[in-house]
């Protein structure tokens, strides 16, 4: 394979204005949410929120388990466990347990109610802020938490514009905050795994490279290969080229341009749009280990 990795930054300016919005209204929550995705979950948890919010109290929500490895998510639940990091995993095509959510957050905020209580100030709302990066599910996972379409849903970036408070009920507000990425990916590969589970725009990507990037991180794994080879009706060696794989798979789906080349374009696209949309199979890009 080309030696030369996929380059991706993307860090547009209204990125620059969400980290200062984020740090403007930290001060009027209780509590952060965070949303990652669980076929990325350590790529998809954006470092510099740690950073923004330092020592408020913090729940993660672990989304789109039913598109990630089974067998993976369960050594990332056991990760958190070992990390005292309090997780909650949800499946986003499943009705949401709302009664959960609620019953983690009053116990991670328990003391701060408690002390208030102390003070003498009377009961009110809990403030959450919603926060992640663009497209690992924020906008379904709250009008789920509401249980009615507050925020706009795409399977795309960039939906959610600007901040909006949301009441979830008589004890829960929520502030919902657009996504926000960082500005430089270090390693390069976190920027690929986030390019194909669709967090950055396909406009601005080689999308011809990263269908090869893909295919490498999948053919190494024997289980995630033989899962390729299943959906695309293929086959090939261990030692076979990304390039090589590729040509099979559009010569399998019949994806050629009018002159009788192979459509670059459309296969690339079908490549990492099936791989977003769990057709290829349960994957999970991220180990414990990474």
């Amino acid at each position: 394979m080309n030696e030369n990795k996929t380059n991706i930054n993307w860090f547009p300016g209204h990125m620059k204005k969400t980290k200062e919005l984020i740090l403007k209204n930290l001060k009027l929550v209780d509590i952060v949410i965070e949303i990652v995705d669980a076929r990325v979950p350590m790529s998809s948890k954006n470092p510099d929120i740690d950073e923004l919010i330092k020592s408020k109290p913090k729940l993660l929500i672990v989304n789109k388990v039913d598109l990630a490895d089974q067998e993976l998510t369960k050594m990332w639940k056991e990760y958190y466990i070992n990390n005292n990091i309090e997780a909650v995993f949800t499946d986003s095509t499943k009705k949401l347990d709302k009664n959960l959510i609620i019953k983690k957050i009053k116990k991670i905020i328990q003391p701060i109610l408690e002390r208030e209580k102390k003070q003498g100030r009377r009961e009110r709302s809990i403030r959450l802020m919603i926060v992640g990066i663009p497209n690992v599910g924020k906008s379904t996972f709250i009008n789920q938490v509401v249980k009615r379409k507050i925020a706009q849903v795409g399977n795309k970036p960039g939906v959610t514009r600007g901040k909006q408070w949301i009441r979830i009920d008589d004890t829960l507000e929520l502030l919902d905050m657009p996504g926000v990425l960082w500005p430089k990916f270090e390693d390069q590969t976190v920027g690929i795994k986030l390019a194909c589970i669709g967090t950055i725009n396909s406009d601005i990507l080689d999308m011809y490279s990263l269908s090869l990037e893909l295919i490498s991180i999948l053919k190494k794994n024997q289980k995630y290969s033989n899962l390729l080879k299943a959906r695309y009706k293929i086959d090939y060696m261990d030692d076979e080229s990304e390039e090589g794989i590729f040509v099979k798979i559009a010569n399998k789906r019949g994806f050629k341009t009018k002159n009788s080349d192979i459509d670059i374009k459309r296969t690339a696209n079908t490549i990492i749009d099936e791989f977003k949309n769990g057709k290829i199979g349960k994957i999970t890009l991220d180990t414990v280990y990474d």
